[in-house]
């Protein structure tokens, strides 16, 4: 049986997918080959759990090419820093060259050319790349994960965002329904719709802060960003977040995109995680 390549395997702060479908497929019975960025602690843990471990940069073609031999179906993620694109054209010229007959690549809800973040257009960009390489792409377009939020409020006691009012609607989702739904799809067999949007949950940013026990505060978007840059010490995921931050506050009561979608139970045979439920456990 041919290994299921997953990218990420490692895990990570933002929602750790890669790691979850890698344990999911391995629960399941199925060979797994993890790709990962460093020979680390965690990548020792996924040799101890059967994983094929292999290490490399995915915006190395080099690297990317060896990992994808003897594959047909693979995990897309990468981490809301510099690279993504880079890392996409590489990846799909390396399953096009392979053969892949499925990859399963997380997006976000709002991709779109004329989407309100860069990064957000950037990732259009990249669907289409994955798209265009005929390697069965399958985009997760997931809504803002609930590992966000908890990263917000470190250990300030308040969740301080620039979301203008408290009434402002989040579309959100827990990591973990994301990389369910993804390995899934990397189960099933037959056709799947090339796009799956995945939204578990829809709040107002005031529900949210009740529900973590904080008090919800209202910033200035460059304050936030400077005292971001100090948590993420990431420019690139700095200005996802400002962007996306001040875009939801822009749109205040909701989108036609925010809605809790059926493809997360059709994929993993459970209601969402609610926010409440991800808090408890």
């Amino acid at each position: 049986m041919e290994p299921i390549l997953v990218t990420g395997a490692a895990g990570g702060s933002q929602g750790g997918t890669g790691r979850r479908v890698t344990e999911n497929l391995l629960r399941a019975g199925l060979p797994v080959r993890a790709f990962v960025h460093s020979d680390d602690a965690r990548a020792a843990e996924l040799k101890d759990l059967g994983a094929d471990v292999v290490l490399g940069d995915l915006r190395e073609i080099t690297q990317v090419q060896p990992a994808v031999q003897g594959v047909r179906r693979a995990y897309f993620t990468y981490p809301v820093t510099a690279g993504m694109l880079d890392a996409a054209a590489v990846f799909a010229a390396a399953g096009h060259e392979a053969g892949l007959e499925r990859v399963v690549a997380v997006s976000q809800l709002g991709s779109d050319p004329n989407a309100g973040t860069p990064h957000m257009r950037r990732h259009w960009v990249a669907e289409q790349a994955l798209d265009r390489a005929g390697i069965g792409a399958v985009h997760l377009r997931a809504a803002v994960f609930f590992e966000n939020l908890r990263v917000a409020i470190g250990g300030s006691g308040e969740l301080a965002l620039p979301l203008g009012s408290p009434d402002t609607v989040l579309p959100l989702i827990a990591g973990s329904d994301v990389a369910d739904v993804g390995s899934g799809v990397l189960r099933t067999e037959g056709p799947v719709d090339p796009v799956l949007w995945l939204a578990g949950e829809i709040l107002t940013v005031g529900e949210v802060a009740d529900l973590f026990g904080v008090p919800y505060v209202d910033v200035d978007p460059d304050e936030w960003a400077r005292r971001a840059m100090t948590i993420y010490r990431d420019e690139v995921t700095v200005d996802h977040l400002v962007h996306l931050w001040t875009m939801f506050a822009a749109i205040g009561s909701g989108h036609e995109l925010f809605r809790v979608t059926e493809s997360i139970e059709r994929f993993t045979g459970r209601p969402p995680v609610t926010l409440r439920e991800y808090l408890g456990a």
